[in-house]
């Protein structure tokens, strides 16, 4: 196991220098053109890609073992084809948007910044600090105190290729995050977990930053009854396992009609089996990115089956005496049955490779046990475009939506992602992004003949004419109303 790295910190008012820096250029700069956007977004493509190699290298070590692959498959190509949208639309959504009376401004708001997540630090940090690029704004971006090697390299490569009052790197500890979180920037995006989600915003309250939240969340997966199983089984263990759970947008637990329960189980386990015919030295296995966070996750286990959960461990028997494996930060895929209201685990985010299982009779129970809880990221269904499908979608809410596979709904082209409630507040991707980072200013232009202030003055509402019209206005709304409740 890779012993980790120590993470530097940057004072306060480092920030606060880099960030009086980005204003003062960007109040200088006025009208940023769409070309010189594309300038910018472009050269942190470019810069990404360039050095990913070295990234998915330095990331590896970061995580104690992470494939390459894995990272170059999500850090350096899922963000590309909205990027590269969004640059085609640049001068479209830059336009004014006329409007009755006058129009609509779409105007950068400045300094942005964005503080990333450990999960994915590259695609969850450096998608949105484009979108804000494009936008116009200048970018503070705090890079994931878990991945200081990683952060070091960042920080090194993009301050060739960006001015710092274009585009700043910041890469500290945790001190440097939280006091990141206190800048008076113009606008604050976050990714990470609801309960630190909840700090960063009152931090930024304090100043009356808008915030965007990009949390996590329990999200649910009903099987159908109508739901090919297989298929099911195969995406479902397939989604669980990647990065080793640690998704904010992993499934996190199955409903499954009782009579199922055994065939659905009975199938996940073969597909785990063929993900991982061997475990301790398989060089597919993502390592639990810390001690801290491994000891979470094998408790949440053994505190569910003391309390009466079932435990199934899929691996090779031969390895099963040597897992889960602290050296290695490794924990197979396993199964919890008959999970008890009163385990942790029923109410906490696993970010890891446990699955629980739970049983159902009709849908109103599953709309039952999901209206009671927080909103999650994403919710998942198995099956057809049925009645059911259609309460299911009515009556529970999450960030996203996908049918027949896990996490589509977060690449769907131009569509936003974002969470709802406990699960985030904002959205970005495609035009959304543009727009999150967008101040939309109204002008009106007002004739000289007449405007609201000279019919509002003390004089006109004395005027008997003026109280006429007024009382008509009055009377002639209420009948519209009115007609909508026949």
């Amino acid at each position: 196991m890779t012993v980790e790295a120590p993470t530097p910190h940057v004072a306060k008012e480092e920030l606060e220098r880099i960030l009086r820096t980005q204003r003062d250029a960007f109040l200088r700069e006025g009208h940023v053109s769409a070309a010189v956007r594309r300038d910018r977004v472009s050269r942190v493509a470019v810069t990404i890609l360039d050095n990913i190699d070295a990234i998915s290298e330095a990331l590896s070590l970061d995580y104690g073992f992470r494939p390459p692959e894995l990272t170059k498959a999500f850090e350096a190509t899922s963000w590309v084809s909205d990027v590269q949208a969004t640059l085609a639309s640049l001068e479209d959504w830059m336009e004014p948007t006329d409007v009755p009376g006058g129009f609509v401004q779409h105007k950068p708001k400045g300094v942005v910044g964005v503080i990333g997540a450990w999960n994915f630090p590259i695609i969850l940090a450096f998608e949105p600090a484009m979108a804000a690029l494009a936008a116009g704004n200048r970018v503070m971006l705090n890079f994931s105190e878990f991945h200081s090697r990683t952060g070091c390299l960042i920080k090194d490569v993009f301050s060739e290729s960006l001015d710092e009052t274009e585009f700043a790197v910041i890469s500290g500890d945790l001190a440097t995050a939280q006091a990141f979180a206190e800048l008076e920037l113009d606008h604050l995006f976050f990714t990470g977990s609801p309960g630190v989600g909840s700090l960063v915003a009152q931090s930024a309250a304090k100043n009356l930053v808008p915030v965007t939240l990009e949390l996590g969340g329990k999200n649910p997966v009903v099987v159908a009854r109508d739901a090919d199983l297989e298929l099911a089984a195969h995406r479902i263990a397939g989604t669980r396992a990647l990065n080793s759970g640690q998704i904010c947008l992993c499934p996190d637990y199955v409903f499954v009609p009782r009579e199922r329960r055994d065939d659905l189980v009975a199938a996940l386990r073969q597909e785990f089996e063929v993900l991982f015919p061997d475990f301790l030295h398989n060089p597919g296995v993502v390592s639990i990115v810390n001690d801290r966070n491994y000891d979470r996750v094998v408790g949440l286990v053994e505190d569910a089956v003391a309390k009466g959960a079932t435990k199934i461990v899929v691996a090779p028997e031969t390895e099963l005496g040597n897992l889960p494996d602290r050296a290695s930060r490794r924990i197979p895929p396993t199964i919890l049955l008959d999970v008890p209201e009163a385990a942790t685990i029923s109410r906490e985010e696993i970010f890891g490779p446990i699955l629980p299982i739970y049983v159902y009779d009709t849908i109103q129970e599953v709309v039952d046990y999901l209206q009671e809880r927080p909103t999650p990221l994403g919710s998942y269904w198995y099956g057809d475009d049925t009645e059911e499908f259609r309460t299911f979608l009515d009556r529970t809410n999450s960030g996203g939506v996908t049918r027949n596979d896990g996490i589509s709904h977060a690449f769907l082209p131009g569509a936003p992602f974002g969470g709802f409630g406990n699960s985030g507040t904002g959205a970005y991707h495609g035009k959304k992004g543009f727009e999150t980072f967008t101040h939309q200013r109204t002008v009106a232009n007002v004739t000289q003949e007449r405007g609201i202030s000279d019919g509002l003055n003390g004089r006109a509402l004395l005027e008997e004419e003026f109280q006429f019209a007024i009382n008509q206005a009055v009377t002639g709304a209420a009948k519209a109303f009115r007609d909508y409740l026949k």
